[in-house]
């Protein structure tokens, strides 16, 4: 199959997803079939390049050549995948189906099983970097699949990723997405609670981040994380606070299943599941700092909702 006549099926374009499809669409040049979302401004954004809107998953699969998944977790996609009208109801033999969720490995096993006896490929490809990074067409590509389908892939991926690391089997790939994502959020939380802490006993926040910027302790979340913190812009990190509590629970899931010591695994997972009791669920990981602030009874901005 040539790449002209590859059609790509999108499910999924949100806050990551509709970078992912832009690219795909403007730099490669592939017909791209999506369907309705949460959100509707980024279907109707990519609507308006060319791409034809379809009302189920099933739909998507069966005008598509390639399905590209970008979902909030693995529940969601057995759902999509498997559930009433899914796409499982749309494939032929031959299609790929591509899952850029960030997916408990097992589960991507088991889809990759499933489907295989229908004559498809599931591959896991998680996402790595942030929605400015989608739309730029520079984000990481973690992929988990066999050596021919993943080079097959390559050229299409490389529309929307500038770093794409082949990892090994199905499955490999989410193991080290969810590694991956434990480390930056372990960060997140620290960052958050150091600058409460700063807040609280009257350290000046700019001299704190001028401090912090020139040390050894300064990082990429670092500098996401701060904006917020100094002028109430949590865009440079547009992750939510919801995701960010799922991602962790990957984490101890992966490590508890292995038996192996987790110290800190669960005490960032409290973290963010306070965050979500408080119903801060739709609130982007900057606005954690302000979140812990708030026990002390001080605020640094208001904490609303990132849609």
């Amino acid at each position: 199959m040539s790449d002209s006549k590859q059609r790509i099926g999108f499910i999924g374009a949100g806050l990551m997803g509709h970078g992912a499809a832009k690219n795909m669409m403007e730099k490669g040049g592939y017909p791209l079939v999506t369907m309705a979302h949460r959100n509707r401004a980024p279907i109707d954004d990519l609507v308006k390049r060319g791409a034809t809107e379809v009302t189920l998953p099933q739909e998507v699969a069966a005008q598509s050549d390639i399905v590209f998944l970008c979902l909030t977790g693995t529940e969601t996609v057995r759902e999509v995948v498997f559930g009433e009208g899914g796409v499982v109801n749309g494939l032929r033999d031959g299609m790929i189906i591509v899952d850029t969720t960030t997916t408990i490995p097992e589960a991507s096993i088991e889809f990759a099983k499933a489907l295989g006896e229908k004559g498809v490929t599931f591959l896991d490809a998680p996402l790595g970097r942030s929605p400015k990074e989608a739309e730029e067409g520079r984000l990481g590509c973690y992929i988990g699949g066999p050596d021919d389908v993943v080079a097959e892939l390559e050229p299409i991926i490389a529309c929307f990723a500038e770093n794409i690391v082949h990892t090994g089997p199905v499955g490999s790939a989410g193991t080290c997405k969810i590694l991956n994502n434990f480390i930056t959020l372990s960060n997140c939380a620290v960052i958050a609670e150091a600058v409460a802490t700063a807040r609280h006993i009257g350290v000046d926040l700019e001299t704190f981040y001028k401090v912090v910027s020139s040390s050894g302790a300064n990082s990429r979340m670092f500098q996401q994380m701060m904006p917020w913190a100094l002028e109430g812009d949590p865009s440079r990190l547009k992750g939510h606070l919801a995701t960010a509590m799922k991602d962790v629970s990957y984490y101890n899931k992966l490590s508890h299943d292995a038996e192996v010591t987790s110290f800190l695994g669960s005490t960032v997972y409290e973290i963010y599941r306070y965050a979500n009791a408080r119903g801060y669920g739709r609130s982007f990981v900057p606005r954690l700092a302000g979140i812990i602030a708030e026990i002390n009874g001080d605020e640094i901005h208001p904490i609303v909702a990132d849609d």
